[in-house]
């Protein structure tokens, strides 16, 4: 098991993190946490936030986050002291205020099945809190996890607990692949999916739309625009003064449009109108 505070590093606005004004990442700490290398099958990250913000201020923080189910540990001014989010199909929002601290594990494909009872249909497109009727499997695990003093015990003490988890129920054969799956559609932003991805992973594309399906509830052409909308929302941050066109191009898209029209459908906002009100956007 790895060292407390080994491999924890912060949340830097210029990286894909999904988070649509990267600028307010200011306004509250923010961390990665690496897990453990013999739980890499269900983790992909342990993160944490604290923050404290004025007596009448709220930051309406909207996010497209990565296809992937998160379990969080929450204290102070949150909804609930255990919750699971599932995969969203639109971008989300956690409006913060108050103040608080939130640990979160993010898990991979294959994590939701070692770790819970429950299915990706079930938490689709929701935040909720996990009690011992919604499933007590993940509920136990969490308890255990909530009970370390700060986020680099949890994650210590979140080691532990998927460790014992993968030696009582460990992943399938198609959870595993779901995992290839999703790292080949982040390692190129631009990999087409279909056959291309089949040939290069081995594998039919009926057998990885299956292992998409029942992994992430989405199959591999979505999860490819999601993570292709993250960056989008990266480039339209850090490259503020970039012609649209040039940006959609760097991105593999047919044209602005198909851009403009994945961007606004996720967000609700056009990306000039995302561009005018990112104010802190970096150059």
């Amino acid at each position: 098991m790895s060292v407390p505070g080994a491999g924890e590093r912060p949340i830097a606005a210029g990286e894909r993190t999904g988070v649509l004004y990267p600028d307010r990442l200011a306004k509250y700490a923010a961390g990665w946490i690496r897990p453990d290398s013999t739980v890499s099958a269900v983790v992909d990250h342990y993160w944490h936030v604290s923050w404290a913000l004025g007596e009448d201020e709220r930051l309406d923080q909207p996010i497209i986050d990565l296809p992937a189910v998160t379990a969080t540990v929450e204290e102070g001014d949150v909804p609930g002291p255990l919750m699971v989010t599932g995969v969203h199909g639109r971008a989300w929002r956690r409006t913060l205020h108050g103040s608080g601290h939130v640990f979160a594990i993010r898990l991979r494909p294959a994590g939701l099945a070692v770790l819970s009872d429950l299915t990706p249909t079930r938490v689709a497109d929701a935040t909720d809190p996990v009690t011992p009727d919604l499933d007590a499997r993940l509920h136990t695990s969490m308890l255990a996890i909530a009970a370390g003093a700060d986020p680099a015990e949890r994650a210590c003490f979140a080691d532990l607990m998927v460790m014992q988890a993968l030696d009582e129920r460990p992943p399938s054969p198609s959870a595993l692949l779901a995992n290839d799956v999703l790292d080949a559609l982040r390692e190129r932003v631009h990999h087409r999916t279909g056959r291309p991805l089949a040939e290069r992973l081995g594998r039919s594309e009926r057998t990885i739309q299956r292992a998409c399906m029942e992994t992430l509830g989405h199959g591999p052409k979505w999860l490819s625009r999601r993570i292709r909308l993250q960056e989008v929302a990266l480039a339209l941050a850090t490259r503020p003064h970039d012609d649209l066109a040039a940006v959609a191009a760097d991105l593999g898209y047919a044209d602005q449009s198909h851009l403009t029209r994945d961007f606004r459908t996720a967000t609700g906002l056009t990306p000039d109108a995302y561009r005018r009100a990112t104010p802190g956007a970096t150059v």
